[in-house]
């Protein structure tokens, strides 16, 4: 019987239980500090601050899934020069593409 991804890593051989999602959170938004580009990390970090507390699941695997998207697609669809594909067409996208770093507020 194959395990769910989500609900279970396997670790050396033996399966851990999936971490809760406090730990998640924290996971994603390492993540999306430390993104390779220093505007990346802004945009992706502030974002990440403003918003991942009120994420549920739904929307960490929403946006787990963003941040596995390259910083070039995420770059065009924040400037609107190409708009997102229908599969990362979510309230996350959205979300994301409302957004607006201020430099103030960090």
């Amino acid at each position: 019987m194959a395990a769910d991804a989500r609900c279970q890593h396997v670790y050396i051989g033996a399966v851990m239980p999936a971490p809760d999602i406090d730990t998640r959170r924290k996971r994603l938004r390492f993540r999306s500090w430390h993104r390779g580009t220093r505007e990346a990390d802004l945009i992706l970090g502030s974002f990440a601050e403003a918003n991942l507390l009120g994420f549920d699941e739904t929307r960490l695997d929403d946006y787990e899934a963003l941040l596995d998207c390259p910083d070039a697609d995420l770059f065009d669809w924040i400037t609107a020069r190409a708009a997102p594909p229908p599969e990362y067409d979510t309230d996350v996208t959205r979300l994301l593409l409302a957004f607006r770093f201020d430099p103030r507020a960090r």
